[in-house]
C-alpha cells in the first residue's frame, strides 16, 4: 500500500491556474485548480523557443486548462506533461476592469482553495463564473461580490436564513412593510453564520445595518445583480465584510494585496 502512493497516475484532467512564480532559471512552479485532484502545484520547464509545446502565456492567473500530467499523490510538486487552452477568457486580460476583478478573484482562490480536494461542483463553478465573466459586456460590478458569496457554499459555510426576517417576511402579514423592519433588525454572527435577534457574546458580529449587506450580496446572481445598485463605498464595504466572514472560516487568510485596486473601480 505504501508502495502505490509513490506510483503516478497519467491523468488528463481540466485545471483553473491560481498562481505561477519563477523557479531557477527555466522553469516556473504552477499552482492550479484541478477538476479530478482538487489543489495541485506543478514545476514547469519552459521552452526557449516559441516553438515549445508549454508556452508562457497558458499559465496566466484563471487561464482555463486541459492537462496531460503524472500525479504522484504523495510528490509536493508533480509533473505536466501537455497543456492546452481549454476554454479562452481573451477580455479578462484586455479589459481593465475585469483585470482587476480577475487578479483579486486569482489571488482570493489561491488562499481559499488551500488543500481542498478533489470538488467537481466547486470546480464547475469557478469555471461557469469565469466564462460568465468574460462573456458580459456591461454591468459587471458587483460579480466579485456574487461570486464570493455563492462560494462559500461549495466549501460549507454559507449564511443560514433559517432565522432571519427572511423567513418571516415570506411566512406572511405584510411582507413589504412588517417583514422589512423586522428583518432590519438582525445581528449577523459571522461565526455561526447565522442571522440572530440579539448580539452574541463573542465579538465577531456585524450590526443590524452592516448585516443587511449580507442578506444583499444573498439575494444577488449573475443575471440580475446589475438591479442592485451600490456605491463604491456601499460595494467595498460589501467586499470587506465578505472577506472577513471567509477570514473567521479559513485558517490563515491573509489579507489581500489586490483589493485596493479593485476598490478604486466604479464610482
Amino acid at each position: 500500500m505504501i508502495l502505490c502512493n509513490f506510483v503516478a497516475m497519467l491523468t488528463k484532467t481540466e485545471a483553473i491556474v491560481l498562481r505561477s512564480i519563477k523557479y531557477g532559471e527555466s522553469k516556473i512552479i504552477v499552482d492550479m485548480f484541478t477538476r479530478l485532484h482538487g489543489r495541485l502545484s506543478f514545476v514547469v520547464s519552459m521552452p526557449k523557443t516559441s516553438h515549445g509545446r508549454l508556452k508562457k502565456q497558458y499559465f496566466q492567473p484563471l487561464t482555463l486548462l486541459l492537462l496531460d500530467c503524472d500525479v504522484r499523490p504523495q510528490a509536493s510538486l508533480q509533473k505536466l506533461r501537455e497543456a492546452q487552452l481549454l476554454t479562452p477568457l481573451p477580455s479578462l486580460s484586455s479589459v481593465p476592469e475585469k483585470l482587476a476583478i480577475a487578479l483579486f478573484i486569482a489571488e482570493f482562490l489561491y488562499y481559499a482553495l488551500r488543500g481542498e480536494q478533489q470538488n467537481e461542483p466547486l470546480f464547475d463553478y469557478v469555471e461557469r463564473s469565469l466564462e460568465w465573466l468574460d462573456g458580459c459586456e456591461a454591468h459587471y460590478a458587483n460579480f466579485h461580490l456574487v461570486f464570493l458569496m455563492h462560494l462559500s457554499r461549495f466549501l460549507g459555510f454559507y449564511p443560514n436564513l433559517e432565522d432571519s426576517g427572511e423567513r418571516r417576511k415570506d411566512s406572511g402579514e405584510r411582507r413589504e412593510d412588517r417583514g422589512e423592519r423586522r428583518e432590519n433588525t438582525f445581528y449577523f454572527d459571522l461565526r455561526a453564520g447565522a442571522f440572530c435577534e440579539a448580539a452574541p457574546l463573542h465579538r465577531d458580529y456585524l450590526l443590524p445595518q452592516e448585516a443587511a449587506m449580507v442578506r444583499l450580496m444573498m439575494r444577488m446572481d449573475y443575471p440580475t445583480m446589475h438591479l442592485f445598485r451600490l456605491s463604491r463605498a456601499q460595494r467595498n464595504r460589501c467586499v470587506e465584510v465578505a472577506l472577513l466572514f471567509y477570514r473567521l472560516h479559513l485558517p490563515d487568510f491573509p489579507e489581500m494585496r489586490s483589493l485596493e485596486i479593485l476598490k478604486t473601480l466604479w464610482g
